[in-house]
């Protein structure tokens, strides 16, 4: 924006004030001030008190000051998977030229866009990833990733500068790089990736020869973490820089704050972020299965949850009567070759009377009995794993792992020694064979690489699930996308890499994904708002698997997943880019939607630095322009309205499909829209009946406009209800 230049001047001098001033005054909180009007802003992790700090707040130019608090982080098949394989001759990445002319922006973490991470942006655009993993090495822009053969010049419209840090000199960032770098967004063709030799091939982003710009907002605090401070400064940054899109893979806990309460600083910034028409997408959480769990539920984020991809690493366990079981693992060292002692982990237990050997706790087994073995051990929740059961083994002089747990697709490498994951049925017959053989014995075989096979997506175990505890009429997650043993490209002086790569899983690694995907939308379609991209998004979904059967959770019945698992189901990246209709929102929207909160005007003013009037009812809540349709309280009779705009053929007709959840009448009107040259948006009502006579739980359901070529769905998810308030307990 153009800015007075006296103004600006007065500015540099009331903020090298305030610098000197919070220098000062340094001493018990960390506050945070912070500008996305001019551009100007100063973070300060100084401690200061609270009088301090009321002072401050009452310098000239300074916005706002609030407490720093720290947040969470939610951390080469997956595009191919994806629809999007590079050799192709017509799909999303052809049509978009590989991304080229998108900038894509993040925090300086350690993946690589290959895998499903930021990725894909033309080279117009700007990607910004914020935080992702917990591993904190920062980027390594030696990566083969990251080399920028073929991307021509860095756009003149970016304003960013790439900065040095430790172990990072600003020579070594290149043409794919701009400022501070992670390997998690636009990856570049790389041959022969692999992981100790599993899942070797074709290494890529989303978009190739997108750019990169990542912003450090994650430290190695508290195993890995991001204070509102950094997170408020690196979206900032990255606001004034020229971003196109922004993925950040962190978020709060519950209880969620409210949007407007200034301890939400990821809801803050990324509305500021949304005004100046950049895309914000983000994590869901990694607190599932539990219900009500997602986290980063503001209307204006495109909120990403986690689901496996088509690819499985099986692994034989051969038992001494040659009867053959398959698990899976990602350990391919110090395996010994021939057959060896088999035993149950309760028969070699430390205290016969502690219950603690069954799953193999730290410090419960007899080394004595275990040394030299095969140890099978059963999980008995999800609060012992497969690592820190394979410590207990080693611990124990124990050679190998088999552990039994429920059905979940997430890998990790035991690395000491070779570790087998087995489900509940197989671990069993295993032990079956240890209590009738005399000497059980069993020969653990490597891990095979094995694509196109599996069902596939499932919703990860992990990923958080809604609905919204702060909005429940808003339907989060929006979208899911891969995020279940990723290939990335790591650091290489991590123990845990092989070749520069990891396996790594999270929504953190389904997040960028869905931020690729944007880029390639906002590639070919650079006038479309952030609400347009997620509304094409979410409209293009898939819900069905490569079995042709519903998409399945994995949870603890591995039921069909529904709009609280997924939104509006599994990416479809070459669906997204031509969806026939889209649902856009404005800012003025979103603030009337936050009045039907209940938020007071002085709260939301400070929220959108704006003078605010709220005009309109609760009811607007329901009417908020969304892809999606939820209604939490529905007694008897509740009408919603939506609009859609036209992005398809000029002169199109679609009609409503109608799908409604059970117990559910619903009336669409009208029930045709033509659209012409002078008619590109047309408004509809849906009225929901509810024919229940007992209080009842959410049920799926959803309306689909199509005009034969473009089946634009939105999911619905209702709620009927007899009682005010009722706690689902």
């Amino acid at each position: 924006m153009d800015v007075n230049p006296e103004n600006l001047r007065a500015a540099r001098r009331n903020h090298l004030l305030m610098i000197l001033l919070v220098l000062f005054l340094a001493q018990q909180y960390f506050h945070r001030s912070l500008s996305f009007v001019e551009g100007l802003e100063t973070t300060s992790n100084q401690k200061l008190t609270e009088s301090q700090a009321e002072d401050i707040a009452g310098f000239p130019g300074v916005v706002q000051v609030i407490p720093n608090r720290i947040h969470r982080l939610h951390t080469t098949r997956s595009w191919d998977f994806l629809g999007l394989q590079h050799d192709y001759p017509t799909n999303v990445l052809t049509e978009t030229n590989l991304g080229r002319g998108v900038i894509i922006g993040g925090d300086r973490f350690r993946y690589n866009i290959f895998q499903i991470n930021v990725s894909p942006f033309v080279q117009q655009h700007v990607l910004t990833v914020l935080g992702m993993n917990s591993n904190w090495a920062g980027v390594w822009p030696e990566s083969e990733s990251f080399k920028d053969e073929g991307m021509g010049p860095i756009p003149s419209r970016w304003k960013g500068i790439c900065q040095h840090g430790e172990r990072f000199n600003s020579t070594i960032a290149t043409g794919n790089l701009l400022g501070l770098a992670a390997s998690t967004a636009a990856g570049y063709f790389v041959e022969k990736a692999n992981y100790r030799g599993l899942a070797t091939g074709l290494a890529r982003g989303g978009a190739p020869l997108a750019r990169l710009a990542i912003y450090k907002a994650c430290w190695a605090i508290i195993s890995g973490a991001c204070s509102d401070a950094d997170i408020l400064k690196a979206f900032d940054k990255a606001i004034h820089d020229g971003v196109d899109i922004l993925s950040l893979s962190v978020g709060n806990d519950i209880p969620l704050f409210s949007y407007v309460d200034q301890r939400d600083s990821i809801a803050i910034a990324s509305f500021h972020a949304i005004a100046k028409g950049i895309t914000v997408v983000c994590s869901a959480g990694n607190d599932g299965p539990f219900s009500q769990t997602i986290a980063n539920t503001a209307p204006w984020l495109i909120t990403v949850a986690a689901t496996t991809i088509d690819r499985a690493f099986p692994t034989a366990i051969i038992l001494g009567n040659n009867q053959t079981f398959l698990g899976q693992s990602i350990d391919t060292g110090k395996h010994k070759l021939g057959f060896t002692g088999l035993t149950y982990s309760e028969r070699v237990a430390l205290d016969p009377k502690d219950d603690s050997a069954k799953d193999c706790q730290p410090g419960s087994l007899n080394a004595t009995l275990a040394a030299g073995k095969i140890i099978l051990c059963f999980s008995k929740s999800d609060k012992q794993d497969i690592i820190s059961a394979s410590g207990a083994v080693l611990e124990a002089g124990g050679i190998g792992l088999i552990f039994a747990q429920f059905p979940t697709s997430q890998l990790e490498s035991c690395d000491l020694i070779p570790c087998i994951k087995v489900n509940y049925e197989v671990g069993t017959q295993i032990l079956t064979y240890i209590r009738k053989a005399r000497s059980p014995t069993a020969k653990l075989k490597f891990p095979k690489t094995v694509t196109g096979k599996w069902a596939s997506p499932h919703v990860a175990y992990f990923s958080s699930r809604g609905p919204s505890s702060m909005s429940p009429a808003v339907l989060k997650p929006d979208v899911a996308a891969p995020g279940v043993n990723i290939l990335a490209a790591y650091s290489p002086v991590d123990a845990g890499t092989s070749n520069g790569f990891a396996f790594l899983s999270g929504t953190s690694m389904a997040c960028p994904h869905v931020s690729g995907l944007a880029a390639l939308i906002k590639s070919a379609h650079p006038t479309w708002s952030p609400a347009a991209i997620r509304s094409a998004l979410v409209t293009s979904a898939s819900q069905t698997g490569t079995d042709g059967m519903d998409i399945i959770e994995e949870g603890p019945t591995r039921k069909a997943a529904d709009p609280f698992d997924i939104g509006g189901g599994h990416v479809n990246p070459n669906k997204a880019l031509k969806p026939g209709l889209i649902y856009n929102i404005s800012m003025e929207d979103y603030i009337q939607f936050l009045c039907s909160m209940g938020y007071s005007n002085p709260s939301i003013g400070r929220l959108t630095k704006t003078t605010t009037n709220c005009t309109r009812g609760s009811h607007f809540q329901l009417n908020l322009n969304l892809p999606s349709i939820t209604i939490p309280n529905l007694k008897k009779k509740v009408t919603v309205m939506r609009t859609v705009t036209n992005v398809g053929h000029i002169n199109s007709v679609y009609k409503a499909e109608v799908q409604a959840p059970y117990g559910i009448k619903m009336a669409v009107e009208p029930h045709i829209l033509s659209f012409n040259l002078t008619t590109q948006f047309l408004h509809f009502k849906v009225t929901f009946f509810s024919t229940q006579t007992v209080h009842g739980d959410y049920k799926f359901g959803s309306l689909t406009w199509t005009d034969g070529e473009h089946f634009v769905r939105s999911p619905i998810a209702i709620r009927a209800i007899k009682f005010d308030m009722y706690a689902d307990v």
